[in-house]
């Protein structure tokens, strides 16, 4: 008794004393030290002799706590790239201290949910990190016409940060973008030696073209949908890659809540449910395509409506596991990395 009474007399001295430490600026100045040494030394360093892609961003439009709007981080090799840059998505990777600076940037297509951090993605390539040209940026026909929007948009705010900073840390020079608009006649975007990347269109009226990307690095492969629904293009595309990247929707979800929108009285948000119930690929149509496509692990992501829990993610794939077993449901941070001379597929989670 007179131990424990002991211990919490102890516990007790120890929190007061660091209650009154905390408020002593010295003390507080250390801690900061610590924090700063903690996030300036300790990036995301992804394996070097790979074919790895990160989540950089699993849901739709739809807003869910924990998750960015579309984006895929590919590193191959020395090579980076980033798939779409939807809302939230430059927060996670610069949170994730993922070295990007020399990264290439390629859209599926030209919604808000994978252009919105375009300029925050060229701010965090820009800025002090000694980049040696415009931002690259491949996409479908319109390209041109986003990147100069985002430079007119923020062209007072290169010209001030170059008046602060100066052109050692932001020089305008390069500031801005260098756009690539895809020619699907002239499908590989990318052919550098082992690394080689193809773009195919798949389908999603009325946005046309809508691409996905297929990544191949010293016999590995990555494929990449985009937005579309079920698309025999991708079949062909994918066919023994490694592993597929692909959007998923679950309309029997989307079902429910758009006759509750009608229930409630709220026709416009019940016709958007209605709208995109043709727009996507449901989870098992996703599947059966992977099945078909003989790949070796499918991705789900790009998640209408991503799910907030397990429970959740048990409805939205309702099916699945009676069309195959070889399948990841995405979250942001969800990393995938396929080592170079071997077959193995490495999934793990940045936290």
């Amino acid at each position: 008794m007179k131990l424990a009474k002991y211990i919490a007399i102890s516990v007790i001295a120890v929190l007061i004393t660091i209650s009154i430490l905390i408020r002593v600026p010295q003390v507080q100045d250390r801690l900061i030290e610590g924090l700063a040494q903690d996030a300036l030394n300790n990036p995301t360093i992804l394996p070097e002799d790979s074919l790895t892609a990160v989540v950089c961003g699993s849901r739709s439009p739809f807003p869910t706590p924990g998750r960015a709007e579309a984006c895929i981080l590919i590193k191959a090799g020395e090579n980076y790239f980033v798939v779409d840059s939807g809302d939230g998505s430059v927060a996670n990777l610069r949170n994730w201290r993922i070295p990007i600076k020399n990264v290439r940037v390629l859209l599926t297509h030209l919604h808000s949910d994978h252009i919105s951090d375009l300029n925050d993605l060229h701010q965090a390539t820009w800025v002090a990190q000694s980049r040696t040209k415009k931002l690259d940026v491949y996409g479908p026909k319109g390209v041109e016409s986003v990147t100069k929007g985002f430079e007119e948009a923020f062209k007072a705010d290169y010209q001030f940060r170059n008046e602060h900073h100066g052109d050692e840390l932001a020089p305008l020079d390069v500031a801005g973008f260098d756009p690539h608009p895809i020619d699907l006649s002239n499908p590989v975007i990318i052919n550098e030696g082992d690394l080689k990347v193809t773009a195919f269109e798949v389908s999603h009226e009325p946005v046309e073209p809508a691409l996905g990307y297929r990544f191949d690095y010293k016999g590995r492969s990555i494929v990449i949908s985009g937005d579309t629904r079920y698309s025999e293009n991708i079949i062909k595309v994918a066919n023994e890659a490694d592993v597929l990247f692909h959007e998923a929707q679950a309309n029997h979800i989307l079902k429910i809540l758009e006759d509750m929108s009608n229930r409630l009285g709220m026709p416009l948000r019940a016709k958007i449910f209605k709208d995109i119930l043709s727009y996507h690929t449901t989870p098992e149509e996703a599947a059966k395509l992977a099945n078909l496509a003989k790949v070796d692990h499918l991705v789900f992501y790009h998640l209408v409506p991503a799910p907030i829990n397990k429970i959740a993610s048990r409805i939205f794939l309702r099916g699945v596991n009676d069309i195959r077993q070889e399948w990841t449901i995405s979250k942001d941070g969800t990393t995938v990395s396929l080592p170079i001379g071997s077959n193995a597929i490495i999934i793990s989670k940045i936290n």
